[in-house]
């Protein structure tokens, strides 16, 4: 398995906040040459650290959007038959099974906080769901 140098780390975060920066660019914020920019990302891709590239695009009714990630404890054995309850909900955008006092975390997102509220109640009322707890997201800071 590759480990990342201290320059591939700095090579990543730079693109974290700009990955349309020019190589130029990169290279003289992190101190080296064009070819050595270059010739990290070729590693850092081969080796599967990079897995590719995106364009990220906000979409205008995004910003209203309400965000929340919810932890949810499920009685006993009923997490299998809770997660196929939750799938149907389309506004939960990923669920993740967890460790610790929390089974199950939700990442939600609905149009205003009427249907947010909706959603919760919903989720309440599935057999099995014995306690929640939900934090709204406010903003994103990293990406």
């Amino acid at each position: 398995m590759y480990r990342p140098t201290d320059l591939d780390k700095r090579l990543i975060s730079a693109l974290r906040k700009d990955g349309r920066a020019p190589v130029s660019s990169l290279a003289e914020q992190l101190g080296v040459s064009r070819a050595t920019v270059t010739a990290r990302i070729d590693k850092l891709t081969t080796h599967g650290v990079i897995v590719g590239f995106t364009v990220r695009v906000r979409d205008p009714a995004e910003a209203s959007e309400v965000r929340a990630v919810c932890s949810i404890e499920v009685e006993g054995r009923t997490t299998d038959r809770v997660i196929r309850e939750l799938r149907g909900f389309p506004e939960i955008q990923a669920l993740h099974t967890t460790n610790g006092g929390w089974d199950l975390v939700a990442e939600m997102s609905c149009a205003d906080l009427a249907a947010f509220d909706d959603v919760l109640r919903r989720m309440r009322g599935i057999p099995g769901i014995v306690n929640s707890e939900t934090s709204l997201l406010l903003s994103s800071v990293v990406r």
